[in-house]
């Protein structure tokens, strides 16, 4: 059995397209809310939860309806089509509703605020500084964040300087301030915000139609024992994807300041994915793909009844419980991976002063692709459910150790975000074909719809959940809160029986056959 590594590179363009999206949806529309609009974390969550919402059941629904699809293109390409073309033109749209709310943003104090503590030549260290910047905080509605900008303003060295962890909370609440500066502006014209929810929303369905399709692909065409390495190219198509969206967003110096136009980067990304959608159209036929694999399967005695459909109450007792036990899995690394995706844009320039937050995920993904293959094959080796038990500890140590950084070991982030990228790399490579182990045939797309239903359950809750705390405390429990929950997914995938994959074993005689 070997996998075709070509096909399946073609074959991931469809990730290649969901992915850019997702980064870039990920790492500027955070930033719009709170900073643009100015929404708090939690109701910044909650925006960002509803493509989740939409997802959790239609993710299933049409990975079921592509399951009995019978177009002439096959079941999942008409899906990518039409999803794809919808998205793209829906997330340029975006633009106009960013432009008009940066222009009105120009228009007042707010970027001249922002300067005085992103300004270098600033003494942030001085307690007679911050006092200054308290007292033009004027109004009633400050009160508490004063008076929580007070406790940090004590904690000084022997000097009289404040220490580094201070500057880092004040800095957080400054920010916090300067989003209801913002927010002040939108309720004067909430139809802008209005529009450019609803905008949000068709882009974030029309992902929804044909996400649950494009991934179904990947094992409509592989054998089963193969699909750890098939995932592991889908995989490394996606983390390409994350890096053009990365450098483009460095390119146009996207990737760091508060207040700019993200034209450049909306229109980009929606023609990169109509573009890269035609080059699928051009080098993936579905329906040969599908007959090929039929006849691999035959070959390697793997075949199955595609008649035999069964859904997750019809499996013997030990795979559903091993079934749920993953997805549990699947739950809980999402809810923390997740948290930090959706706000690390907004934490890594405001609490670190990384200079921009694309450069630590752009590492991270470029950390991914070295790791994607040797993943793969290793899960061959020693089994899926060891790999990703690995994979949670390399990233909950990554995500553990952030707290501990500040804006003078910000670089550290670096460092650490690329074992977040090994250990993430290790857990997505393999919690999927884990789950589609477990199916049939006929139905790859109905249990792609379960993967995805309780991955995206995690996003609708973390986005809100992750925000309500970083609101009622400070922003610098994030990365505490991704740990945690990371950390349980180590219990409920240890506990795991079935998913890895079973391989046919050789007679005597064809122990001693060598593959080219």
């Amino acid at each position: 059995m070997k996998l075709d590594y070509k096909k399946t590179i073609y074959i991931g363009l469809a990730f290649f397209i969901i992915t850019i999206f997702w980064q870039t949806y990920d790492s500027i529309i955070t930033k719009i809310l709170i900073d643009k609009f100015g929404l708090n974390q939690t109701w910044s969550g909650v925006i960002m939860a509803l493509d989740n919402v939409f997802a959790l059941f239609m993710l299933p629904l049409f990975g079921a309806i592509s399951d009995r699809s019978n177009h002439k293109r096959g079941r999942r390409t008409p899906y990518i089509i039409v999803g794809t073309i919808i998205a793209a033109f829906a997330f340029m749209g975006l633009s106009f509703s960013d432009n008009y709310q940066t222009v009105k943003i120009e228009e007042t104090n707010i970027i001249a605020l922002y300067e005085n503590i992103t300004d270098d030549a600033s003494p942030t260290e001085s307690v007679a500084y911050w006092q200054s910047l308290m007292g033009g905080m004027v109004g009633s509605e400050y009160d508490e964040l004063k008076a929580d900008m007070t406790i940090h303003l004590a904690d000084v060295d022997g000097e009289g300087n404040l220490n580094v962890s201070a500057i880092s909370y004040l800095e957080g609440y400054y920010h916090t301030y300067l989003s209801t500066l913002a927010w002040k502006i939108t309720i004067q014209n909430p139809f802008n915000l209005v529009a450019f929810v609803l905008v949000l929303l068709v882009a974030l369905i029309a992902m929804s139609i044909f996400r649950s399709p494009a991934v179904s692909l990947m094992p409509d065409v592989t054998m089963k024992p193969l699909r750890s390495k098939a995932n592991a190219i889908i995989n490394l198509m996606g983390s390409a994807a994350g890096i053009t969206s990365l450098v483009m967003l460095s390119i146009f110096s996207l990737g760091g300041a508060s207040y700019v136009h993200y034209t450049a980067a909306f229109i980009s990304v929606g023609v990169i994915m109509l573009v890269v959608l035609g080059i699928f159209l051009w080098k993936v036929k579905e329906p040969k793909l599908v007959e090929q694999k039929i006849q691999d399967d035959l070959t390697n005695g793997l075949s199955e009844d595609d008649e035999d459909v069964h859904d997750m109450r019809e499996l013997p007792r030990d795979k559903r419980t091993s079934l749920f036990l993953i997805l549990a899995s699947v739950f809980l690394w999402f809810t923390g991976y997740n948290a930090v995706m959706t706000k690390v844009s907004d934490y890594a320039p405001k609490i670190l002063q990384i200079p921009s937050f694309a450069v630590p995920l752009l590492i991270a993904n470029v950390a991914a692709i070295i790791a994607f293959i040797p993943i793969g094959i290793i899960a061959t080796k020693v089994g899926r459910k060891k790999t990703i038990l690995a994979g949670i500890i390399i990233l909950t140590v990554a995500f553990g150790s952030v707290y501990f950084l500040n804006k003078d070991t910000g670089w550290v982030m670096y460092i650490v975000f690329a074992l977040a990228g090994v250990g993430w790399a290790t857990i997505n490579v393999n919690s999927y074909p884990m789950v589609v182990e477990l199916s049939k045939g006929a139905n790859v797309g109905k249990y792609t719809g379960y993967y995805y239903a309780f991955s995206m359950a995690a996003q609708i809750v973390t986005p809100i959940l992750s925000g309500f705390l970083m609101d009622t405390w400070h922003q610098k429990v994030l990365f505490p809160y991704a740990t945690v929950f990371v950390a349980l997914s180590f219990i409920t995938m240890s506990l795991t029986k079935h998913g890895d994959a079973v391989i046919p074993k050789k007679s005597l005689l064809e122990s001693f056959d060598v593959e080219d």
